[in-house]
């Protein structure tokens, strides 16, 4: 008879902590070795965590909705699938505070003021080797998000120096974003998390009939990211029109080919993909982030491509796209989707992108002024692409009526950085690609 422990696994350098969010099996459950067995949440991806081998489940250790380091044990698996598993002495876990559990507000109650209850605090965490130079706590402190630590470099503040909200002190956007707008003064926390814009608007309270649930970890890093960067940079948009007809011709041309040959769908993506890459290799600066009063111009192209998913949105990330035939675009652009949809991507690969591009078209929005995926400095904006009556020129030079398909393309960009001339030079050369794109590409 044997137990093996399962632990909250470390999902990236950065990751200093997980919450989870849902478990998918109970005690006494029997699992097969990578069968999943519970999935996390953390400040990069949403993933299934499979059982390192097969067994029972012997105890649960953390409950749903509770947020605990790397390392910490979670569950315990009984590997003698004969041995019997003693009866919990509790119920099964029940979702703590912050789980998705849907309250109404009662009509004849006034709302509450009661803090939600929290996890426990973590032990204190071991002091470091001998040599090491840090105890735990300081390096789970300064392993804060590269986000953070970008924003914290930009603006010269010492990471180390401030005493954030997350485990052991680890520093947050949210702590790092209110010490800047107290002007270099210690954060006030309210209820141990210090709020984006403190004292700057009331809470809405409930009112009798409304229902209150809490963010999921998942929206609740988005809501912190699209604040970090509208705080960060400075936006502008500028939208074209791009004439499509010549794609959706090569599309209707070679799909069913393409499609028999590759397995893969052909949409009208891996050509924007192909034209973006192109236009980043002549307009550089697009492909660039800031630290400080330096630019970072980067020489790989990983083209982010937004998901959107039932529970919230990611964005899986096309490394080396530069280096990719259409095919190989289509076939990475469709692999990333699918294992972003069914949880299992590698936080990885939501990492390290220098472009985004987010396809709200697919839901029939014209366009949109997306808000920029820092660290990077622009990100563009395909909307729906359909029929449209245009005016074209004829053969001998006439003005004539004609069915075209068409798009309007956004790029919301970082004007610290990216002038509206480069920006525009840009969305030039894409719609251009576009409008000549080659048969033979093929």
């Amino acid at each position: 008879m044997a137990r093996i422990d399962v632990v909250m696994p470390q999902m990236g350098e950065s990751i200093a902590e997980g919450t989870l969010s849902k478990w998918l099996k109970k005690v006494g459950d029997s699992v097969k070795r990578d069968e999943p067995m519970f999935e996390i949440s953390t400040d990069k991806v949403d993933a299934e965590i499979p059982a390192p081998a097969s067994g029972v489940i012997a105890e649960i250790l953390v409950k749903e909705g509770q947020t605990v380091p790397v390392d910490t044990l979670v569950a315990r698996l009984e590997t003698d699938v004969t041995a019997a598993v003693p009866a919990p002495a509790a119920p099964a876990p029940a979702p703590a505070a912050p789980a998705k559990a849907v309250a109404p507000v009662a009509a004849s109650a006034a709302p509450s003021t009661e803090k939600p209850s929290e996890p426990p605090p973590a032990a204190p965490p071991p002091a470091a080797p001998h040599g090491n130079g840090a105890s735990l706590e300081e390096r789970l402190r300064t392993k804060s998000s590269p986000l953070v630590r970008r924003m914290a470099a930009e603006h010269g503040v010492e990471i180390s120096g401030l005493h954030g909200s997350g485990v052991a002190g680890r520093v947050t956007k949210k702590d790092l974003l209110e010490f800047l707008e107290s002007g270099a003064k210690a954060p006030p926390k309210v209820g141990g998390v210090a709020p984006v814009h403190a004292g700057s608007l009331p809470l809405p309270e409930p009112w009798p009939g409304d229902v209150v649930e809490p963010m999921t970890k998942m929206r609740a890093l988005i809501s912190e990211h699209m604040v970090a960067s509208r705080h960060t940079s400075a936006h502008v948009s500028t939208f074209f029109e791009v004439d499509f007809t010549r794609i959706a011709r090569i599309r209707a041309k070679n799909r069913a080919e393409f499609e028999k040959a590759t397995g893969e769908k052909l949409t009208y993506m891996p050509f924007i993909l192909k034209a973006v890459v192109d236009g980043l290799k002549a307009i550089p600066v697009v492909n660039a982030s800031v630290r400080g009063n330096e630019v970072i111009y980067r020489k790989p192209i990983n083209l982010g491509i937004a998901v959107a998913l039932e529970w919230g949105l990611i964005v899986p990330v096309i490394k080396g796209a530069d280096n990719l035939s259409l095919t190989g675009l289509t076939r990475t652009l469709n692999d990333l989707a699918n294992r972003a949809r069914t949880k299992r991507l590698d936080p990885r690969e939501v990492q390290d992108g220098t472009f985004t591009i987010t396809n709200p078209g697919v839901f029939g929005s014209l366009t949109g002024t997306p808000i920029i995926n820092q660290p990077q400095v622009a990100i563009l904006c395909v909307g729906a692409i359909e029929k449209r009556p245009k005016v074209v020129t004829g053969p001998e030079g006439e003005d004539m009526l004609a069915i075209r398909t068409c798009s309007y393309l956004s790029l919301s960009f970082d004007h610290r950085v990216v002038d509206g001339a480069d920006a525009d030079k840009f969305m030039s050369f894409v719609k251009r690609s576009l409008e000549t794109f080659p048969e033979t590409v093929l």
